[in-house]
């Protein structure tokens, strides 16, 4: 039980280390000054720590301005999603009807289609509503490409909870969204948080239809502006390891104020019954 229980601590350990060490060398890298990132013999703790690529991040690009984007877009999609996909989710869940099979379906399949087969359909639509380089057709864009999965997500959500506490509740005067909103979205609070973290996350770290919708300066988001650090002859490795250390802060405090949530929302969703 020893060697069992040794090698599982190990092989966790291992694991631990493969996983957190890129993340190490992005914070080592981002406080180093530019000559000594290359610099041989490599140096995994920095000799001369300095800030100088967080005060150029902030002081020769509109990094704010990106961060404010990215939150704006991210918090917007996700709570449009969210919604969205709540109500979609909960009739799927509790309702039966013609084509419901069809439409779950079409939910699946949307999630095996390539985001580039789309580009040029989105590209005219965005072009015909006045929405390139603004950062409402972002908006509308993540909404569109999330809602089928997290509505898939919602719906595993709401086939857990008995049906009986919403009838209790429409028996003692709810309605259908009453009950809804106020006796099963309260005991939903893991999944929903799941769900909103995700959406979240995938906004915020979306590149691909970013990069395609967004030129505009004052539009852009992180990973946009963080593509811009990339030039034809060089990369900027020192501000863009700051940036991406910058660019991990909001998921981190998101991650630790709803991380009790999550746990049990993904441990929930992992089990029916």
């Amino acid at each position: 039980m020893r060697a069992a229980a040794f090698v599982r601590f190990a092989v966790l350990g291992l694991w631990l280390v493969v996983t957190v060490f890129p993340l190490y060398w992005i914070v080592v890298t981002s406080l180093k000054p530019q000559g000594d990132i290359f610099r041989l013999p490599l140096e995994y703790l920095p000799g001369s720590p300095t800030l100088a690529n967080y005060e150029r991040l902030f002081g020769f690009a509109s990094f704010g301005t990106y961060i404010g984007n990215s939150l704006l877009v991210s918090l917007a999609a996700a709570a449009v999603v969210l919604l969205i996909g709540l109500l979609a989710g909960y009739v799927l869940a509790r309702f039966s009807f013609r084509g419901r099979g069809q439409v779950m379906l079409a939910f699946l399949v949307t999630q095996m289609i390539p985001l580039f087969i789309a580009l040029g359909p989105l590209y005219l639509l965005l072009n015909s509503l006045d929405l390139l380089n603004r950062l409402p057709g972002l908006v509308l864009v993540y909404v569109a490409m999330l809602i089928p999965f997290c509505t898939i997500m919602l719906r595993g959500f709401f086939e857990r909870i008995p049906v009986a506490i919403e009838e209790a509740a429409m028996i003692d005067g709810c309605g259908r969204l009453q009950a809804l909103f106020r006796v099963v979205v309260p005991v939903m609070l893991p999944g929903i948080a799941a769900t909103f973290v995700f959406a979240f996350i995938q906004c915020w770290n979306e590149l691909f239809l970013a990069i395609m919708f967004i030129d505009d300066e004052e539009a852009k988001t992180i990973p946009v502006a963080m593509n811009s650090f990339i030039t034809q002859y060089d990369i900027d490795w020192g501000s863009m390891s700051a940036a991406t250390v910058v660019s991990l802060v909001p998921s981190m405090i998101l991650f630790a104020f709803a991380q009790r949530y999550i746990v049990e929302g993904l441990s929930g969703g992992a089990v029916k019954g």
